[in-house]
């Protein structure tokens, strides 16, 4: 695995936009960054796909653990909850995507990270973007990308005529992200619906969710995590929405954090597992990753050696506890720390996007470098 310094397109931009591409730039500097690529040979991008294959059915058998063993309070998940994840897991809800974050120097196996599978986002660059950048840059080359055919081929386990998409209406990357997936329901044959997530209403008499005209909505795509949805005035209604959800209730089994530990207590010494407790345990020598059992983007992650706090985040998450990760092997390339995120579309690895960071703590504004095989 190498990092090598490129030639920018000059008007990488426009075409950026061109692709529904438009928070490629920040306050600070690029998202979006061409100035350089990760080039991966077949066999690294073989041991990634298979790293992510592998973890997830170890996260789904956790998950059935979790549930057998009555192990909600490990993963703070509310009492309400409970019964709705276990009616869409016992109907085996449809799953459409997820993303995994692995420590990856192409030499070591893969080490988990965390698997955002409730609501991951660096869909549309992944996807699409970085692929028409390796069309121009690279057309000799390959790339770990087949997440676009994967996600029109997903859709099609989708039991409903209309698809309805919801998003927080200011924030312009979920925004983005969700019209990419409603182009992807589309082109699978589907109509689909925008409504903003604070628009959903409830007909009692259907005992649905209905969109701000009030028209029914059937299966509801929303970028808005399971944890928030339950602290919402509508909580009340999910128990007894007969609405399909992508992604399902079962999802926050393994989009949560607290399931590090539960993995590393069921499969101790796997190679692709960083060791996982729910305290400090001496184990890790004073040296590990403080993260909120639920949490987005790095926020409220602390970065501990030695007993000494060397790096941490703000934010406004950790009311449900949290769990202590032994730190991960992520290289240093000249300053930069890739994290490589693997994509599952219908349950299987797909595709990979890089993002990095000068700082050891991935977060909201972590660039995004672009990818080569060969």
């Amino acid at each position: 695995m190498q990092r090598i310094a490129i030639t920018p397109r000059p008007d990488w931009r426009a075409k950026a936009e061109a692709l529904g591409f438009t928070y490629h730039t920040h306050e600070t500097g690029p998202y979006w960054d061409e100035s350089a690529c990760y080039v991966l040979s077949p066999r690294q991008v073989d041991e990634l796909e298979a790293a992510a294959n592998t973890l997830h059915q170890l996260c789904i058998d956790a998950a059935q653990v979790v549930i057998d063993r009555g192990w909600w309070s490990r993963l703070g998940i509310p009492e309400d909850a409970i019964p709705v994840i276990l009616d869409s897991w016992n109907r085996d809800d449809p799953s459409l995507y997820g993303r995994f974050d692995f420590a990856y120097d192409g030499a070591s196996p893969p080490k988990l990270l965390e698997y955002n599978a409730d609501t991951p986002t660096a869909l549309i660059e992944a996807a699409v973007v970085q692929w028409y950048w390796l069309q121009e840059s690279f057309p000799d080359a390959d790339q770990f990308n087949s997440i676009h055919e994967r996600l029109i081929d997903a859709w099609r386990n989708i039991a409903a005529e209309r698809v309805h998409f919801a998003a927080v209406r200011d924030l312009p990357e979920d925004v983005q992200t969700v019209t990419y997936l409603m182009d992807t329901c589309q082109q699978a044959g589907f109509q689909t619906t925008w409504t903003a997530i604070d628009e959903l209403g409830w007909d009692q008499t259907a005992a649905r969710f209905v969109d701000a005209d009030s028209a029914e909505i059937n299966a509801l795509f929303k970028l808005y995590p399971w944890e928030w949805m339950w602290h919402e005035s509508f909580a009340k209604f999910l128990p007894a929405a007969k609405n399909l959800f992508i992604e399902p209730p079962w999802k926050l089994l393994l989009s949560n954090k607290g399931l590090l530990p539960v993995l590393w207590e069921l499969n101790p010494g796997h190679p692709n597992l960083l060791p996982a407790f729910e305290t400090a345990h001496a184990s890790l020598g004073g040296s590990y990753v403080r993260k909120p059992r639920l949490s987005r983007e790095g926020a409220n992650v602390t970065l501990v050696e030695r007993g000494i706090t060397v790096e941490e985040n703000g934010g406004d998450y950790g009311e449900e506890g949290f769990i202590y990760q032994a730190l991960g092997p992520i290289p240093d390339f000249s300053g930069n720390r890739p994290v490589c995120g693997v994509w599952l579309v219908n349950h299987e690895a797909c595709g990979l996007g890089v993002r990095e960071d000068t700082r050891r703590i991935t977060g909201n504004l972590s660039r995004f470098v672009p990818h080569v095989m060969r």
